[in-house]
């Protein structure tokens, strides 16, 4: 499948879904279907670095994932702790970023975590962001809470008021340090955006398929990038104006 190189999503944000359903229908325990999800990410990852893609968000592990049975928790942390390395970072010229209430992970995991976002810190070919312990609704809330207590700071008790605006808020959000997703894509079938990036998906393009994840491969990949690419992304204004700007 041709893909336009000049029409490369700058950010894709993915929902990897359906690991579960996918180890269910082989007749294999959950957890086998997250060890092959994680192959999926090593395969995506590589891919987005070819294609020039800038940033990469994967939804690791939401908030509400800790209500999952203990034995599938715990073998997930196991998994994400021992596939911390440096071989798809630094092979592929990676830099590793987290967003989410990482003070919820086990302590070695955020050990690991902090060394690969120190080692990874000069890598520019692309950012690999993972969502963990991540809720869009807790990030929100907490960077209302904290532009509550920087209001309140001595520094600022002068100042009559302040000019809250999506800029500013922007400023507070943990994914402040890149821009909004391009392209959202969710695998595993399910038309749901299930508490991810809430605030920075306004103007994203939507891609469902029923793919599960661990069977998300580069043609899947390529096909939703080419369905983005056929899309006319307006951001309210006419035909007509985006075909004058152009």
């Amino acid at each position: 499948m041709e893909l336009d190189k000049t029409r490369i999503p700058q950010h894709i944000a993915i929902i990897m879904d359906g690991n579960g359903r996918w180890a269910k229908a082989k007749g294999q325990p959950r957890t086998a279907g997250h060890v092959q999800g994680v192959e999926s990410v090593r395969t995506i990852t590589e891919e987005c670095v070819r294609l020039g893609v800038k940033y990469l968000t994967l939804y690791t592990f939401s908030t509400e994932n800790w209500n999952r049975p203990d034995e599938e928790v715990k073998a997930l942390m196991s998994l994400l702790f021992d596939n911390l390395e440096d071989e798809i970072f630094m092979k592929n010229n990676v830099r590793f970023r987290v967003i989410g209430e990482t003070n919820r992970l086990p302590g070695e995991v955020r050990e690991k975590m902090d060394a690969m976002i120190c080692s990874t810190a000069s890598n520019d070919a692309m950012t690999l962001v993972l969502a963990l312990s991540y809720s869009a609704r807790w990030e929100i809330a907490d960077a209302c809470r904290q532009i509550y207590v920087d209001m309140q700071a001595p520094c600022n008790s002068g100042k009559s008021e302040w000019d809250i605006d999506e800029h500013m808020v922007n400023r507070y959000m943990q994914t402040n340090f890149m821009p909004d997703p391009d392209l959202l894509i969710r695998t595993g079938g399910e038309q749901r955006i299930s508490n991810f990036l809430l605030w920075q998906i306004a103007y994203t393009e939507l891609y469902f398929c029923d793919t599960f994840w661990p069977d998300f491969g580069i043609e899947a990949l390529h096909k939703a990038i080419a369905d983005y690419q056929a899309r006319e992304r307006r951001y309210g204004k006419t035909s007509e104006q985006v075909q004058i700007t152009q």
